[in-house]
């Protein structure tokens, strides 16, 4: 585990509500030498997988995520909520505790063969990755793995993302 890089987390209880503990990653972000850090460990697991594409959904995903695709020489196409795009897109719905969220992606963002990285900050329950997945899936590419910058293991998010790889820098086991 990165216990370097976790200690640089802040932990914020009791945000956005009570009983709730926030991650708030931007005390690493922050600190240039840790955000390398974070970001060359994503590109070194993933060094040889080829990635042609670097997928991440918004809005702290996009931090890390353009940062990994500049390292591994990728694309980046960025997962958004709806009307957020400004060109023709696919959408894909996942259930939240309370209703349902989209999220979308350019129609012409992913291509047939495209070998991709789907990338967030966080994986809680795994809804948003698992669309985000369904939509390069949708658009011919095939996702070679999905990583995060904290896992929070106690939802197991994980497994609601089936027979994807998965990769955590870093892992919570409780609120």
């Amino acid at each position: 585990m990165n216990e370097d890089l976790r200690n640089i987390i802040r932990s914020i209880p009791n945000f956005p509500k009570k009983g709730i503990v926030f991650r708030d990653i931007t005390t690493l972000l922050k600190d240039g030498r840790a955000f390398g850090r974070a970001v060359d460990q994503f590109a070194e697991h993933y060094r040889d997988a080829r990635i042609t594409t670097v997928v991440s959904t918004e809005a702290r995903g996009f931090i890390l995520g353009g940062a990994i695709a500049m390292k591994l020489g990728a694309g980046f196409v960025p997962a958004r909520k709806p009307g957020k795009l400004p060109a023709a897109t696919t959408k894909e719905s996942y259930a939240l505790e309370y209703g349902t969220d989209s999220v979308e992606i350019h129609i012409d963002a992913i291509k047939r063969g495209d070998r991709v990285l789907v990338h967030d900050d966080l994986l809680a329950t795994g809804g948003t990755a698992g669309a985000t997945c369904k939509l390069v899936d949708r658009l011919g590419g095939t996702v070679v793995g999905v990583c995060f910058l904290i896992e929070l293991t106690f939802l197991h998010g994980r497994e609601h993302l089936g027979n994807y790889d998965v990769y955590s820098l870093i892992s919570y086991d409780s609120e």
